[in-house]
């Protein structure tokens, strides 16, 4: 038998966006017999300590993403334009170096990125690909 895993997935840490509650997503992960989770909020990683520490509880393998916004015209314009508010892109973590990238990223998009959402840019995403 085949088990669905969700790969992208809003909790309540996507602000506007995403309802569930990371421990009701993991009761009913483990209802539904899935054997992991992918938490993929919008701009933040703030769920992320929350969601693995559920997981774990839970004997769900937690994978660790974010949906970002990805600047087409670079993280410093910030101006109207066609892309500068930024298109979505799921990012996925395969191991640790990777979730040191999605930090480093989700940090940056807010630092040096932000014009209506926190955004990376082409040039960020070849900086820090590794582990993604």
């Amino acid at each position: 038998m085949t088990k669905f895993t969700h790969l992208h997935l809003h909790t309540q840490y996507s602000i506007l966006d995403g309802a569930s509650k990371i421990k009701e997503i993991m009761e009913k992960a483990v209802a539904d017999g899935m054997p992991a989770v992918a938490i993929t909020d919008h701009g933040n990683m703030i769920g992320v300590k929350d969601f693995w520490d559920q997981a774990k509880k839970n004997k769900i393998k937690p994978i660790l993403g974010i949906e970002t916004y990805v600047a087409a015209n670079g993280r410093s314009v910030m101006e109207k334009g066609k892309g500068n508010r930024g298109y979505h892109l799921i990012l996925l973590a395969k191991n640790k170096t990777g979730y040191k990238n999605l930090m480093k990223l989700s940090s940056i998009a807010f630092t040096e990125g932000f014009y209506y959402n926190a955004r990376i840019d082409h040039e960020l995403l070849e900086q820090y690909h590794e582990g993604l």
